[in-house]
């Protein structure tokens, strides 16, 4: 009687397991356009720092009026970004947001600052 039991209900309990496992949970950070804009940076593609800062600078408006996060990375690339366009004040401001954000990167954006100053 038992083993019928656990035979008719056992497909039921690996159902209500599996859909809870398959609930997805809300999203944390809001990435929009930023893996687009990694992709160009590193091909070196037509879109020029300038246009890919602007978008940036876009995309961040968008993610503070979402109420999600900015995802990690996000304020070290804009900071490469305004770097190399010799705006090493924007550069350093992005990098700080990096590290207050993200206190793990501080030693990578350090790195960053010390070499970019060079």
């Amino acid at each position: 009687m038992f083993t019928k039991f656990i035979r008719l209900t056992a497909p039921f309990v690996l159902a209500a397991t599996l859909a809870g496992c398959a609930a997805k949970s809300p999203a944390l950070y809001s990435w929009l356009g930023y893996e687009a804009n990694l992709d160009a940076y590193f091909r070196a593609s037509n879109l020029s720092p300038d246009a890919q800062t602007q978008l940036m600078e876009q995309d961040l408006q968008k993610i503070r009026a979402s109420g999600l996060a900015v995802p990690p990375g996000y304020h070290a690339h804009l900071g490469l970004l305004y770097g190399g366009q010799g705006n090493l004040d924007k550069f350093a401001q992005q990098v700080d947001l990096e590290k207050s954000k993200f206190p793990e990167s501080q030693t990578f954006m350090d790195f960053l600052t010390r070499n970019f100053k060079k």
